[in-house]
């Protein structure tokens, strides 16, 4: 009778301690999803419930192969937009909690609404599926897509004759380009690697293999030291020019209130990245120095007239002087608009 009794004991200071722990992950699991949207900047501090540190001895916070003691947002530790992480609980009790969270951090200032006017309209080629955009001068050179007809080109603005064109071969499915001093690099999309063109006759010069972090090739810039590149997620990669396979840094990209992925084509301009968010008539202009987003162009009305279906979307940016050129797949014309 008396180990049945103890035993009853144990059961019962068992299940106390499985519903305290169910208790404590599920205060967490309420503070994390209430947090999730609202957000936080770096430098705010992680104010985790009291059902929790007080029954908490120790709690950390793993993030990829890292991990830390700090309930602080450091950017030494998180990134900007999405962090997917997990809390790991020493109970007092000596057991150990773990709950994964997702922790998005946000730009503490909000976007500012870039206002524009169009000045100008150019004709361009409705035929081509545009993936890079830059102009030199007078001379726009354009990468463009889709399988068995990718090519690089080159042309003034104001005609649609190409002055120069290289075509990729049929598998390769060309992506963003950019100019670097007498030469023009280019991306390709899943082929995991990218071309190196004179820049005046668009002879092949060389290609390179992307670091292994790169997924995909989708928008490329260079920023006088930096190649910069994106794959489609909210990261800006930056690379060595002289050695694309090398990656110097990366960095990730947020506004004030959400995380932006889906970065396509760049251009960099005084100071400042500016990329096109693929499938929505948004440009973003995006701070180098830590990924926030400090302004954005709503291009609606432009989009409207010229995207009929799911492909033909913005997606082309340049600067002539201060002025942007902007463009899309298969649009008729490029637009140019004074930044006010």
């Amino acid at each position: 009778m008396k180990k049945n009794i103890i035993a009853g004991f144990a059961a019962i200071l068992l299940l106390a301690s499985c519903n305290k722990d169910k208790e404590i992950l599920n205060t967490l699991s309420n503070y994390n999803n209430s947090m999730e949207t609202k957000g936080y900047h770096f430098g705010d501090k992680l104010e985790l419930p009291k059902e929790v540190t007080d029954n908490a001895e120790s709690v950390t916070i793993s993030f990829g192969d890292k991990e830390t003691t700090s309930l602080v947002i450091d950017p030494k530790f998180f990134t900007l937009g999405d962090n997917a992480v997990t809390f790991n609980i020493k109970t007092k009790g000596g057991e150990v909690l773990n709950q994964d969270a997702t922790i998005n951090v946000f730009a503490k200032n909000p976007e500012k609404n870039m206002v524009y006017q169009i000045v100008a309209e150019y004709p361009h080629d409705p035929k081509n599926f545009v993936q890079g955009f830059q102009i030199e001068g007078n001379t726009i050179y354009e990468s463009d897509g889709q399988n068995g007809s990718s090519q690089i080109l080159k042309y003034t603005l104001g005609t649609t004759t190409p002055l120069a064109s290289t075509k990729q071969a049929p598998e390769d499915f060309s992506e963003g380009s950019t100019i670097v001093g007498d030469k023009v690099y280019q991306l390709t999309w899943q082929s995991k690697k990218g071309y190196i063109y004179d820049k005046n006759s668009l002879k092949l010069l060389s290609e390179f293999a992307y670091p292994n972090v790169l997924g995909e090739g989708w928008g490329l810039t260079y920023d006088g030291k930096n190649l910069i590149a994106s794959d489609g997620s909210k990261l800006l990669y930056f690379l060595d020019p002289n050695d694309p396979s090398k990656l110097i840094k990366y960095i990730a990209v947020a506004g004030s209130s959400q995380a932006y992925d889906q970065l396509n084509e760049l251009e960099y301009h005084n100071g400042f990245v500016y990329a096109n968010v693929w499938q929505k008539p948004i440009i973003l202009k995006i701070n180098p120095a830590n990924g926030e987003v400090v302004g954005t162009f709503d291009f609606s009305d432009i989009a409207k007239q010229n995207t009929k279906g799911s492909d033909d979307v913005l997606n082309g940016i340049a600067f002539k002087g201060d002025n942007m050129l902007v463009t899309g797949k298969n649009w008729p014309k490029i637009y140019e608009v004074q930044v006010k």
